[in-house]
């Protein structure tokens, strides 16, 4: 197979589609249907962390944190070994005081010299650390929230995990996430397990080996189910780059709204949640805002004769360049965003794919043309 680039052309976010035409010499080609990741465009946060920024390449080299991965190439495993290293250099302090800057440097600088931090710090570092490598990671709030429950307020993050196509909640300071049939969770998802039935029908996992417990040992035994409960509340940063732009920072917030929003108050320190009725506040109605798909890429394909014309588009953070190969057994080669081929074979099955600019590659997307 020979694709040749076409000039690159300007690139928007795109549901996917299909098109098929043309017949030459009765050689007629067409497209099959194929289940590829869903395209979710972003429409309601704004800002990114800058990949080029020297501050991410400076945070890896000072606290040499290439040496945690051992060679590591599975994703998740390597996002696991990150977070396990950020527990294992932070120590816990929730009462204070917090010494330092607040920037995530100072945070690990002062925990090598013993200070511990309260959840918001451990946060702060792992969203650093985790984009630094490329991973698309953003800053959340959750809390109980009821005047039935405690009104704790609790930091930790979301990681887009490109070949699970999802989001999933990850928190530094306890070194956990939840799973359902082996498949991490975001945090709208356990909260919709939470108030279906108390989170019955999930997993809690610890540290990098991902082992379930019921309860976790380091935090007076507390249940699974007390775990989950904290993510009645949940507020997601709108500003998804809070590292690069520190310190400045933005309040503004991303909410969803439902049916149990609509009927309950998020209380904190014993009033209603600050953002209530602000210019803060910004509310999603339909959960695809907040799981949108950073990452993932849709075609286009032109079929005129015996020339295919694939057009690709991505909403992609630090995008850096489309790659594909034909299956099976093709080597990656990097092409731009618009690819014609020469059609001659009986069948044609190609991958695509985008990698940003810390290397990292989203979920491979594949086109199948057939005589």
């Amino acid at each position: 197979m020979k694709i040749k680039n076409v000039s690159a052309l300007y690139f928007i976010p795109a549901v996917f589609g299909l098109l098929a035409s043309g017949c030459s010499n009765n050689r007629t080609y067409y497209t099959i249907q194929v289940e590829n990741p869903s395209v979710v465009v972003d429409t309601i946060f704004s800002g990114y962390e800058d990949l080029s920024s020297p501050k991410l390449g400076e945070l890896k080299r000072k606290y040499q944190t290439d040496t945690i991965f051992h060679g590591e190439t599975d994703e998740l495993k390597r996002i696991l070994l990150l977070r396990e290293w950020i527990k294992n250099h932070i120590p816990v302090n929730n009462e204070g005081p917090h010494p330092g800057c607040g920037s995530p440097e100072c945070i690990l600088d002062e925990a090598i010299k013993g200070n511990g931090f309260h959840c918001e710090h451990f946060m702060l570092v792992q969203n650093a650390l985790m984009n630094a490598y490329g991973y698309v990671t953003r800053c959340l709030g959750a809390g109980e929230g009821t005047p039935d429950f405690l009104e704790g307020h609790h930091g930790i993050n979301e990681i887009w995990l490109n070949a699970y196509h999802k989001w999933f909640l990850s928190d530094a300071k306890y070194n956990y996430h939840f799973e359902k049939n082996g498949i991490p969770l975001s945090a709208l998802e356990v909260r919709a397990e939470y108030l279906k039935n108390k989170a019955a029908d999930i997993t809690l996992v610890r540290g990098k080996d991902r082992i379930p417990t019921e309860v976790y040992p380091d935090l007076n035994n507390r249940s699974k189910t007390l775990f989950a409960r904290i993510y009645t509340w949940i507020s997601w940063d709108k500003y998804n780059n809070r590292y690069t732009l520190w310190p400045n920072d933005s309040s503004d917030i991303v909410m969803y709204r439902d049916e149990y929003y609509d009927t309950h108050t998020w209380i904190r320190n014993g009033k209603p949640h600050w953002a209530y009725n602000t210019r803060y506040l910004h509310l999603a109605t339909d959960p695809r805002a907040i799981e949108w798909t950073p990452n993932t890429l849709s075609s286009e394909v032109d079929i005129q004769g015996e020339m295919a014309f694939i057009r690709l588009k991505s909403q992609t953070p630090n995008f850096k360049n489309y790659e594909a190969r034909e299956l099976p057994g093709d080597d990656w080669k990097e092409v731009a965003d618009s690819v014609e081929i020469k059609l001659k074979k009986e069948k044609y099955e190609i991958s695509f794919r985008v990698k940003n600019l810390a290397g990292v590659a989203g979920p491979e997307h594949t086109v199948v043309i057939k005589r």
